[in-house]
């Protein structure tokens, strides 16, 4: 039995020395499956011209502030200067949290950032929109919940990133000074 757990234990070891590979995989796996979401779902909210960030269409409100949106009758217009600055900064942080996360630019500032922006986008989802059935459970037979499984795994890799870093392959190591 020593052998194979001499061999284990090498195996492992070589693992636990490619720490370099966890928040590299983290990054690419963020870009493969949640970095086109995000930048879709900013372009739902720019408005028209090249300055449309500042000019956010209605729905971008309805998306934002569905019930607050519902009680001034849809009108965008009754809105004042706070719903604007939430939903442009709502809409720049879709843009830029994801491109830093990529590009592994302030990757811990900008995960953190992502789980901060995560934790709201699902409480909009169910208080805002109602979307209860979306929130599924844990520790069931499913893994489709849309709130609880899927947002929990994106939380867990911006996690990875917050706490292991943006990895070798990323502007934080390139601009960092040298030791």
């Amino acid at each position: 039995m020593t052998p194979h757990l001499s061999l284990y234990r090498t195996a492992t070891a070589r693992l636990e020395a490619a720490d370099w590979l966890l928040p590299s995989l983290a990054r690419l796996l963020f870009a493969a499956v949640l970095l086109v979401y995000f930048l879709n779902a900013g372009l739902t909210k720019l408005g028209d011209g090249p300055l449309g960030i500042f000019s956010p269409p209605t729905g971008a409100y309805a998306q934002i502030f569905p019930r607050a949106f519902e009680a001034v009758g849809y009108n965008s217009d009754a809105f004042g200067l706070f719903h604007w600055a939430v939903v442009v900064a709502g809409t720049l942080a879709e843009f830029i949290l994801p491109l830093l996360i990529v590009l592994g630019l302030l990757t811990r500032l900008a995960a953190f950032g992502m789980i901060g922006f995560i934790a709201v986008q699902s409480l909009t989802d169910l208080y805002g929109h109602g979307q209860w059935d979306a929130l599924g459970a844990w520790f069931d037979r499913f893994s489709d919940g849309q709130i609880l499984d899927q947002r929990a795994l994106w939380v867990f890799l911006l996690s990875v990133l917050i706490l292991k870093g943006a990895g070798p392959l990323s502007l934080d190591r390139l601009l960092a000074p040298r030791s």
